[in-house]
């Protein structure tokens, strides 16, 4: 699905839990991603490309190699969010809107959650505040891709209100990985939830 920037995630962290919404752990929070804290991003950005590789529509090594100007400069470009245990970062998620989207929507990308806070609520949070800014924004449609070996991000997708839009294709960098669209319509979200 390629109307989206080449170095946009295109895939999901397969380390969500679909069965869990235990509401914000003690210890957590979740934090918008400032130019401030950029390094920080960096790091997460860069862990998560290095753990689940066939997840997103980028690649370490491209990312590595990528000046600091412009991991500031793409911070501009999106509204992400960290989740922290203390000052550990443990998961991230980004909302993007890409130029050939229509106004009133934006993809859910760069979802991930560290191995070890998977299955404790953090991936609820995440998308809870990335879906709470989209209906704040008056945003009607988010939209994401997923790889359809993907089960276990499929699950919990759909347990947080995602269905699958039809649309098929391949992720740029892995040729023969196939993803699938889901969305979410704003509007269908029962109140107080997103």
């Amino acid at each position: 699905m390629t109307d989206r920037d080449p170095g946009v995630d295109s895939g999901l962290d397969p380390g969500l839990d679909p069965g869990l919404d235990p509401g914000l752990e003690p210890g957590l929070a979740i934090r918008p991603v400032e130019p401030s804290i950029w390094p920080v991003y960096r790091a997460v950005r860069l862990a998560m490309l290095l753990d689940t590789p066939l997840a997103y529509g980028s690649t370490f090594a491209r990312e590595v190699a990528f000046p600091d100007e412009l991991w500031v400069e793409r911070m501009g470009d999106s509204n992400g969010w960290l989740a922290f245990e203390g000052e550990l970062p443990v998961g991230a998620v980004t909302s993007f809107h890409a130029p050939a989207q229509p106004d009133d929507e934006t993809y859910l990308v760069a979802m991930w959650v560290a191995s070890h806070a998977r299955g404790r609520g953090v991936a609820d949070q995440l998308v809870r505040a990335l879906l709470d800014h989209a209906a704040g924004a008056g945003l009607r449609r988010v939209t994401l891709d997923v790889a359809d070996d993907n089960e276990r991000a499929i699950g919990f997708y759909e347990r947080v209100g995602f269905t699958r839009t039809g649309r098929t294709g391949e992720l740029p960098h892995q040729p023969g990985v196939t993803e699938f669209e889901m969305e979410l319509l704003l509007s269908d979200l029962p109140a107080g939830s997103g």
